[in-house]
C-alpha cells in the first residue's frame, strides 16, 4: 500500500473553494480563457496550447498551471490566486525544489467539472492522470524537476509506482453518469469509486451513498472530490467487488466504472488497479453482473460499464445474456467493437509502454496476442450493461449493438425502456387494442422513393432524441403513428385506417399488434397512462 501524502480536507478547504469560484475555475471559465482549440486539446492531455494561454499572470491562468499543467508558479503570483499557505499545511501544494526554490507546486489534478444543473464540481486525481491513464505522466518540461505522481515509489528502484494511480475525469465515466437512471433513491453503491465521479453524480438523488474501491487511494480521493465540491460525505470502504457490503441491507441503485481492461497478467504480477481487473478474460464484468442481484433491493438498478470477449464460435449476444442472473431485466448495448490487435494496443499506449524499450514493447504486446489466441478470442466490445431487479418470472433481455450517436444525458431514456418492457410484458393484444397511445417528441417521418413516384418506396420513423432509432414502417404503420394522439384506443383507429384503405377491419386487427409492440419497445409509442404518455 503507498503510503504518500495527499491532501486533506482540512481548514483551508472552504477558502481553497471559494477561491477556485472567485477565479472562473470552472468549465466555462476554462473555455473562455483557453479558447476552444486549447480547451480541446487539454482534454487530449495536451497541454501546449494551454501553456501559451496562461503566459499572462491572472489568478485563472495561475490556477490552470498549477493544476491542470504541472507547472511551478512563483509564491507570490500562488498567493494572488488562493490561501496558498493553508493549501500548502493542508497539502494542495508543495515547495517547487531544484531551480524553482521560491515557487509552489501543486500535488493533485483538480479538474473543472460540471453538474449536471450547471454545479461547478471539481474532480481530484493523480497529477497527470485527468486523462490519458498511466501514459498521460511525463515530466515537467523546463522546469528540471520531475512531475513524480503521488502514487508513491518503488523503494529499491526509485522509479514511481504506477500500480494505484487514481484517475479523473475521461470519456468511459461521464458516458456512465450520463446513463444512470437518476431517481431519488434511498441507498447508492459506487462500486470501484476511484476519483469519485459517480459518487458525486449520486449524492444528488441518494440520501445515502457507499463508495468502495480495492485501492486505498482511490477512497482517499473520493473523498477529496466530494469535500472540495461541496458534497455531502460518503461512506468509505475498501475491498474487491461486493466483498466491502457483504451481508448488508442491499441498494436502489449500483454504480461501476470497474477495471475492465481484457489483459494479461503480467509476468511480474505488478497491474494498474484503475484498469486492470486481476481476473482472466472478461471474468470481472460477468462476476458484476451475476453478484448484484443479491445486493440490489426490489425494483432497484445496477449500471455499469463493460468490455467483452467475443469468442470464436460463440454468438457474442447469447454469451451476454447467459449473465444475467434470474429475476433480473436486462438491456445490454454494445457500443464498440476492436479487433485484438486493436485492442491491445490501445491498452499498451495508455500503460505508456509505446514510450519504452522497443523490445520490451513487442514483448509485451505479443503477450496479449498470445492471451487472446488460447482464450479463442477474436474481438472485444465495449458498451452498456443494465440491470433492474424485476423478480419477474418472464424477464426482458434486450443484447443489441448501437455503434450510432445518442444523446446524453440517457438515465431517462433507460428508465423509460425498462417501463416500456414492463407494459408489453403486461398487456396482451387485446389490451393493446384498447390502450391509447401518443407519438413519442421530435420524432419526424422520412419518405424515401423516386423523385416523381405517386408513393414512397418505404417510410422511415426517425427519433431526434434519446437513443435516435430509426425504423422502417409500412403505410399502415406511418398512418398509426401519425394520428396518435391519445385520443382514441389503438383498435378503433385500425377501423378508420382499414375502412379508409378498403381492408377488413378484423384481419387488420390481428396483424397489426406485433408492429405497435415494436413501436413501444422502441420509444416512437408511448401509451397513455393516467392521461398521459408513460
Amino acid at each position: 500500500m503507498s503510503t504518500d501524502p495527499l491532501p486533506t480536507p482540512g481548514p483551508a478547504l472552504p477558502r481553497l473553494r471559494d477561491a477556485l469560484l472567485a477565479a472562473d475555475f470552472t468549465p466555462d471559465g476554462l473555455l473562455d480563457l483557453l479558447g476552444a482549440p486549447a480547451y480541446a486539446a487539454l482534454a487530449r492531455n495536451e497541454t501546449v496550447p494551454a501553456l501559451r494561454a496562461t503566459r499572462g499572470d491572472g489568478p485563472l491562468g495561475t490556477l490552470v498551471r498549477l493544476f491542470l499543467l504541472q507547472q511551478p508558479v512563483p509564491y507570490e503570483r500562488a498567493r494572488a490566486a488562493l490561501p496558498v499557505d493553508g493549501a500548502l499545511a493542508d497539502g494542495w501544494l508543495r515547495p517547487a525544489t531544484g531551480p524553482d526554490v521560491d515557487a509552489v507546486r501543486a500535488t493533485v489534478d483538480v479538474r473543472p467539472y460540471g453538474g449536471p444543473e450547471g454545479q461547478n464540481w471539481w474532480i481530484v486525481s493523480d497529477l497527470g492522470c485527468a486523462v490519458g491513464g498511466a501514459g498521460g505522466i511525463r515530466t515537467a518540461g523546463d522546469t528540471g524537476e520531475a512531475a513524480e505522481p503521488s502514487g508513491g515509489a518503488d523503494p529499491a528502484t526509485g522509479a514511481a509506482d504506477r500500480s494505484q494511480l487514481v484517475l479523473g475525469v475521461g470519456g468511459a465515466s461521464t458516458t456512465l453518469a450520463g446513463i444512470t437512471v437518476r431517481t431519488p433513491v434511498a441507498r447508492a453503491l459506487d462500486l470501484g469509486s476511484g476519483s469519485g465521479i459517480q459518487a458525486l453524480h449520486a449524492a444528488r438523488h441518494a440520501t445515502r451513498v457507499t463508495a468502495t474501491d480495492l485501492n486505498p487511494r482511490a477512497l482517499r480521493f473520493t473523498r477529496l472530490t466530494l469535500a472540495l465540491s461541496g458534497a455531502p460525505k460518503a461512506e468509505l470502504r475498501q475491498g474487491s467487488l461486493f466483498e466491502p457490503v457483504e451481508g448488508e441491507e442491499p441498494y436502489d441503485l449500483i454504480v461501476s466504472n470497474p477495471p475492465f481492461v481484457i489483459s494479461p497478467r503480467p509476468a511480474d504480477g505488478a497491474r494498474l488497479t484503475y484498469r486492470d481487473g486481476g481476473m482472466g478474460g472478461d471474468d470481472l464484468c460477468r462476476a458484476l453482473v451475476r453478484g448484484s442481484v443479491d445486493h440490489l433491493a426490489d425494483g432497484g438498478y445496477c449500471q455499469l460499464l463493460a468490455n467483452w470477449q467475443h469468442v470464436e464460435g460463440q454468438d457474442w449476444r447469447e454469451r451476454l445474456a447467459s449473465w444475467v442472473p434470474s429475476g433480473c431485466d436486462a438491456w445490454i448495448v454494445q457500443r464498440e467493437v476492436q479487433d485484438v490487435a486493436q485492442y491491445a494496443e490501445l491498452w499498451l499506449r495508455d500503460g505508456g509502454d509505446h514510450l519504452g524499450d522497443p523490445e520490451v514493447y513487442a514483448a509485451r504486446y505479443d503477450a496479449w496476442l498470445e492471451e487472446f489466441e488460447a482464450r479463442g478470442t477474436t474481438a472485444v466490445g465495449f458498451g452498456w450493461i443494465t440491470l433492474r431487479k424485476s423478480g419477474s418470472d418472464r424477464p426482458s433481455v434486450v443484447v443489441e449493438e448501437w455503434p450510432h450517436p445518442v444523446e446524453q444525458p440517457l438515465g431517462e431514456a433507460v428508465r423509460e425502456h425498462f417501463e416500456r418492457r414492463d407494459f408489453l410484458r403486461a398487456t396482451d393484444d387485446a389490451a393493446l387494442l384498447a390502450t391509447r397511445f401518443v407519438l413519442a417528441d421530435e420524432v419526424v417521418q422520412e419518405q424515401i422513393g423516386k423523385p416523381g413516384a405517386d408513393d414512397p418506396e418505404y417510410v422511415v420513423l426517425r427519433q431526434n432524441r434519446g437513443m435516435r432509432r430509426a425504423t422502417t414502417v409500412d403505410t399502415v404503420g406511418a398512418g398509426f403513428a401519425g394520428v396518435c394522439d391519445g385520443s382514441l384506443p389503438a383498435g378503433r383507429i385500425l377501423d378508420a385506417i382499414a375502412q379508409l384503405l378498403g381492408e377488413d377491419p378484423v384481419e387488420l386487427r390481428d396483424r397489426t399488434p406485433e408492429s405497435i409492440r415494436l413501436l413501444v419497445e422502441q420509444g416512437f409509442l408511448l401509451p397513455v397512462v393516467d392521461g398521459r404518455g408513460a
